[in-house]
């Protein structure tokens, strides 16, 4: 007897219960064993108080409707409530944020006090940024001049992100949600130094010890 391929594997863990959901079958069948699972062969399991869900689609594009066809479904049980929807596939959205987030923006003036420069990406400032100036990129920030003001590097949380400047004495620099702590003194200012975050610390170092530090930063020489 041949035994028939499943397109719906459910796994319990201590959370709740794991749809495992085939993307390579017809979404029709999907659909026709899910129906039958919950409603038929897997009641026992599925009976009970309110179960946590995570459904997991694996490398299938799912649009919104047919993502509400597979609720609906478990939605009809009363009990099963979606907690979390994974899929391996990034949307085309997605896709253009990390291309964007990738990019390098070149911004060749100073910036001046009171204005505010923000960036999807990393940002090459050919300039000085003045005090009571602000610039916030979610990827690192290269100053080829004076820090004086605000830098505030990875803003979406990133951690890999670095602050680079010829003369670095900031008004305040943060890395994610990391607060670079001192106040630097005109003697204690070296020329091309960065900061990087590092067990929750920002600490500063100069440029001749980036690669080291930030292998992955890749060939991008200052």
């Amino acid at each position: 007897m041949v035994k028939l391929k499943q397109n719906v594997w459910i796994k319990g863990t201590k959370d709740g219960l794991v749809f495992h959901l085939d993307d390579a079958c017809a979404f029709s069948d999907l659909l026709d064993e899910l129906q039958e699972k919950v409603h038929n062969s897997h009641q026992q399991i599925l009976s009970g108080p309110i179960i946590s869900v995570v459904l997991k689609f694996g490398r299938r594009y799912v649009t919104a409707e047919q993502e509400e066809s597979v609720r609906e479904i478990l939605r009809h049980r009363g009990n099963l409530v979606v907690r979390k929807v994974e899929s391996d596939v990034i949307t085309r959205e997605e896709a253009l944020q990390d291309k964007l987030s990738a990019q390098m923006q070149i911004y060749s003036r100073t910036v001046r006090s009171g204005q505010v420069i923000r960036h999807n990406g990393d940002l090459l400032l050919l300039g000085d940024v003045n005090s009571g100036a602000l610039v916030v990129c979610t990827g690192s920030v290269y100053v080829l001049g004076s820090l004086r003001g605000t830098v505030h590097a990875g803003a979406e949380g990133s951690g890999e992100a670095i602050i680079v400047a010829y003369d670095f004495i900031p008004s305040q620099v943060r890395i994610a949600n990391v607060l670079f702590p001192d106040s630097l003194e005109a003697e204690q200012i070296k020329r091309m130094e960065f900061v990087y975050l590092e067990d929750n610390h920002l600490i500063k170092a100069p440029m001749s010890q980036l690669h080291r530090i930030r292998p992955n930063l890749g060939q991008f020489v200052i």
